[in-house]
């Protein structure tokens, strides 16, 4: 049987939507099929099966359809019609019966696909990536996805908890709309949703090698540690211990990476703060590598740049923590008004407490992510504190740029190229 009756038949009939194939004429079209080790690929909008000439799939559909037609015929009473919408659900299920042999034939399927639910779409992709990720653990695949990606979530019944488990690291959920991205891509994109543009954390390797030239970047201070200066303990885990927990984990001896490098050819000293090294806190040791970073550069007339990422003092520390906003703004002093140099901070999500109240907000030019967390106290803490709901986005980096709080936001993907122009603008130019 030649396709063109397949889509004949289909295009005289409604199907119900969860049959998983689309109501209009248009979209059911069959794809041609250019071999049988080829996966079927779900379009953007509508969900599409590429149908082969597999002999015992279209003689069933034809045996069956035709004697459905035949009957209909025959009769044109009403009981007749009553009965055969009663029957229609039967031969719908019997046609996604035979659809869902047939996908599992051609891309080798073990696991089920759930039929007569909303998330039927959801289940095939998930279990076509699984499979798809065990064909090519050595090599790139391509992947078919579904238009919808906002919709579909790592979920499943019970016996598909472990599959969850399992597969969970290919993808990163977004923190605004919750949908997925492959994680393979993420990185080259960015950490920005491919869904609603949001900007998501960044490592500070990351960031480095998104605003330094390749091969330039010099680290200062990589050997510094902290220690436990007024001894605390903890119920949890000690302080040590939880400081050795993070350098295993994120390959970083503290909160903070300093050094020289180049951006777009001009010479520049730069900070990043990394959130995944205990909340990018603030301590003796992240205080001490910037005092010594803007130092560094006031000796040798650098710009600097300071990527703040904090949840605020290191309370670990007491109050030796909260010494540095006094050096750290000392050391700016001294690099802003005597030596007239150029300071540009910028504040990503989140920005918050010591950080806030010290060097993150002493620029000569602020720059905010968008969507940016920026407050000095968090939400919670000022609602628990003070028993008044703050407003919501009232502490988002919009709504604080219509109160002024900095100069400009800027989306990762042309900020490397404001930042040379911010540079050349104040008299540093590349080598």
């Amino acid at each position: 049987m030649e396709k063109w009756w397949f889509n004949s038949m289909l295009s005289n009939e409604k199907f119900e939507p969860r049959c998983g194939l689309s109501k209009s004429r248009g979209s059911l079209n069959a794809i041609g099929h250019t071999g049988g080790s080829e996966e079927p690929i779900l379009n953007d909008t509508d969900q599409i099966f590429e149908i082969d000439n597999d002999s015992f799939f279209m003689s069933e559909l034809e045996s069956f359809f035709s004697s459905f037609f035949n009957s209909r015929a025959k009769s044109k009473n009403h009981y007749h019609y009553h009965s055969m919408y009663d029957t229609q659900s039967s031969w719908n299920n019997h046609i996604h019966s035979s659809i869902n042999s047939y996908l599992r034939c051609e891309v080798s399927i073990n696991n089920p696909i759930f039929v007569g639910t909303d998330n039927y779409s959801d289940s095939y992709i998930h279990s076509f990536i699984c499979t798809e990720s065990i064909k090519s653990s050595s090599g790139d695949s391509n992947l078919g996805t579904s238009g919808n990606v906002d919709d579909f979530n790592i979920r499943g019944g019970s016996n598909d908890l472990d599959l969850n488990k399992k597969y969970r690291h290919l993808w990163i959920q977004c923190e605004n709309c919750y949908g997925l991205n492959y994680k393979k891509f993420f990185r080259s994109k960015m950490n920005i949703c491919e869904q609603c543009g949001y900007h998501l954390k960044m490592s500070s390797s990351d960031r480095i090698a998104l605003l330094i030239d390749p091969g330039t970047w010099d680290p200062m201070d990589e050997d510094m540690v902290s220690i436990d200066p007024i001894e605390f303990h903890s119920e949890e885990e000690p302080y040590r211990d939880r400081i050795h927990s993070y350098q295993r984990r994120t390959g970083l001896t503290e909160a903070v990476q300093t050094g020289i490098g180049q951006l777009n050819g001009i010479p520049t000293a730069i900070g990043v703060m990394d959130f995944q090294f205990m909340g990018g806190s603030m301590g003796s040791v992240v205080g001490e590598k910037i005092t010594r970073l803007i130092e560094y550069a006031t000796n040798r007339s650098l710009p600097v740049i300071i990527v703040c990422a904090s949840g605020g003092a290191r309370m670990q520390e007491g109050s030796l923590s909260l010494m540095q906003m006094a050096k750290i703004s000392s050391a700016l002093s001294n690099y802003q008004s005597n030596k007239k140099l150029f300071y540009i901070s910028i504040l990503t999500s989140p920005t918050t407490g010591g950080v806030t109240a010290s060097f993150g907000m002493l620029g000569d030019v602020i720059i905010a992510e968008p969507n940016a967390y920026i407050a000095f106290a968090g939400k919670r803490v000022i609602e628990q504190t003070l028993n008044k709901i703050v407003p919501e986005g009232s502490q988002v980096a919009e709504y604080l740029f219509h109160k002024g709080l900095f100069d400009l936001i800027v989306p990762r993907n042309p900020l490397k190229s404001v930042l040379s122009e911010l540079f050349q603008l104040h008299g540093f130019f590349p080598l």
